[in-house]
């Protein structure tokens, strides 16, 4: 892999991680086209959710410290005998929410070998399914009035609707930021609030999903040189922030009808190329690859 196929990599994580157009699939594209799938696209792609990763933490670091701060006092109060769920202040209620999206996972990880396995292969008519999928749902989620719902008062069924949707997100083609912002307007929470729960929710999913990546491909020879991953890796950083201030922007001025448009037309596309790739003996991706 060359320093610019690293950064177009990291670019491209860093903008379609948190736009929501599917940061998985625009990357099992991109390695499908210029024939990089398998273990190096796998570790790659566990290198550049690192990048997002850090870039949800620099963007929404005040409100992460005050979490962690008010788990702390949460614990001390739970052992203090002091803890009590009607008095629950909306730091606290938040950090509830939070492990309750998490549930949901318990099962969708059991299917982390399916997903692998789609992202992996020489294939790319499913990518072009779920592209169709997010579209759907993005333009559906457009249609949604505005709700109120803040961490005051959220409610254990919002954060489980959007943990389901956060489960399904790591098939290549859904979006996880456009699926679980859409499922929380669609429960009816405020904007920004659920942009900000969505990001945050993502840190743990996304950080357990790579570890557990990681360990299937643990003992495995090393193909990416260090120049080449700080490239990769700090280009999705930098163009991670760019798209979480983009989205934040986008919800608040209604325009993720937009990202629908985009997505169903990519969805599309990429299914009549994967019926021809597939009837070709995938012409264009040996010619594209050299």
């Amino acid at each position: 892999m060359s320093l610019i196929e690293a950064l177009l990599q990291g670019i491209l994580q860093g903008l379609t991680e948190f736009l929501p157009v599917s940061s998985s699939g625009h990357l099992s594209l991109f390695q499908y086209f210029t024939g990089q799938s398998g273990e190096t696209g796998i570790l790659f792609s566990i290198l550049l959710h690192l990048g997002t990763l850090i870039a949800v933490f620099l963007a929404f670091y005040k409100t992460i410290f005050q979490l962690i701060f008010e788990f702390f006092a949460m614990v001390g109060d739970i052992f203090g005998g002091r803890f009590s769920f009607k008095k629950l202040n909306p730091d606290r209620r938040m950090i509830l929410m939070l492990m309750l999206s998490l549930v949901p996972l318990l099962f969708f990880v059991l299917l982390s070998d399916f997903y692998k396995s789609i992202s992996s292969d020489n294939d790319i008519i499913a990518e072009g399914v779920c592209f169709l999928f997010t579209g759907v749902l993005l333009l559906f989620s457009d249609k949604i009035a505005r709700g109120n719902i803040t961490m005051a008062n959220m409610r254990p069924r919002d954060a489980l609707v959007m943990g389901i949707a956060q489960g399904i997100a790591p098939l290549p083609g859904v979006s996880r930021s456009g699926s679980t912002v859409a499922a929380g307007l669609m429960m009816g929470l405020e904007r920004e609030y659920a942009v900000t729960f969505s990001f945050i929710m993502g840190m743990p999913a996304v950080l357990g999903a790579n570890l557990l990546e990681f360990a299937d491909i643990w003992g495995e020879p090393f193909p990416i040189s260090v120049p080449v991953m700080l490239a990769g890796v700090s280009a999705a950083v930098v163009f991670g922030l760019i798209a979480i201030k983009m989205v934040q922007w986008l919800v608040h001025t209604n325009k993720f009808k937009y990202f629908g448009y985009y997505t169903l037309a990519l969805g599309a596309i990429v299914i009549i190329l994967g019926i021809i790739e597939n009837n070709t003996g995938h012409a264009i991706q040996r010619m594209i690859a050299g």
